[in-house]
């Protein structure tokens, strides 16, 4: 077999034609040298000793194991284990929900985590920073410094419950555009329908990716790839809402007309695309007012 670092790079090389379809990727799942480095990256990760639902932890890996669940992928009966479910805190006081998949499944999602950055990495806006190789809030930061010379607001948005809310039907159709491998595509949806225990209980997922998955990050920058790439599936709509609190009535008006301008301005490859926004003003006290951002397909 191929080492890891003949197949990922023959991947990168054909994730620049444009019109390129990848077959028979699954294969590179029996390549036991995959998950080889897969354990270097993840061994000293942070909560590896954790049990996951399996009760197991990497402390206990060995060639024998690798080699077992090389045999089960290869005939297709390997199955994710459901992660176990945790919270952890987040700045602004509430939980965030946290997935901790078992250690088997570490491994084969880092192994799948690297193919799907093969293909993808390449194809990803360059004004994208979060969780990819070389990027980060630092590099982010030195591109706004370099090109938004002239600003005076900048307006943070959030998608509300992102990796909760993702639609699994969307993304997989989005992975087709490129993929053509219905073993890989399976292995993808085994790991979105996994499920999640809490308190002993299990919970199916009907969509989202867990956070804590490995491949989460990965296939959430899929999901939100320009949208020239989801043509197929059903409309989609993605939300950005915050609050504006000016000390002064014609500072709110003005910077409303400034977003609104800026939405408008809002280019894609194709017209397919709207950006709608609506406002809600508050003058009571102190002006303020309600945003709401909506991006979809006609």
């Amino acid at each position: 077999m191929r080492s890891p670092s003949q197949v990922l790079n023959n991947l990168v090389d054909n994730s620049k034609k444009p019109n390129y379809k990848f077959l028979r990727l699954y294969r590179n799942l029996y390549n036991i040298e995959f998950y080889y480095e897969a354990y270097q990256n993840i061994y000293a990760t942070e909560g590896n000793m954790t049990e996951g639902t399996d009760g197991k932890t990497i402390d206990g890996m060995s060639i024998k194991r690798i080699e077992n669940l090389i045999e089960s992928i290869k005939n297709e009966s390997y199955k994710p284990n459901p992660a176990r479910r945790t919270y952890i805190p987040k700045k602004n006081g509430k939980l965030r929900p946290l997935g901790i998949p078992s250690i088997d499944d570490k491994l084969v999602q880092e192994v799948v985590r690297r193919i799907l950055e093969a293909i993808y990495e390449t194809n990803f806006s360059p004004k994208s920073h979060g969780f990819r190789p070389n990027k980060s809030c630092q590099t982010a930061l030195n591109q706004i410094e370099g090109t938004f010379t002239a600003c005076k607001w900048f307006i943070e948005g959030d998608i509300k419950g992102f990796f909760d809310n993702i639609d699994h039907q969307i993304l997989i159709n989005i992975l087709k555009k490129r993929i053509d491998d219905e073993k890989f595509l399976r292995l993808i949806w085994k790991f979105l329908k996994a499920g999640y225990v809490e308190e002993w209980n299990f919970h199916k997922t009907i969509s989202g990716t867990p956070q804590g998955g490995i491949i989460s990050p990965i296939l959430s920058n899929i999901y939100l790839m320009p949208p020239q790439n989801l043509r197929t599936g059903p409309k989609r709509k993605l939300i950005a809402s915050g609050e504006l609190r000016p000390t002064k009535k014609p500072d709110l008006d003005n910077l409303i007309k400034g977003i609104k301008d800026g939405c408008n301005k809002i280019i894609w490859h194709d017209d397919s695309q709207i950006v709608d926004m609506t406002v809600r003003k508050f003058y009571s006290e102190q002006p303020r007012a309600e945003v709401t951002i909506e991006w979809h397909q006609k």
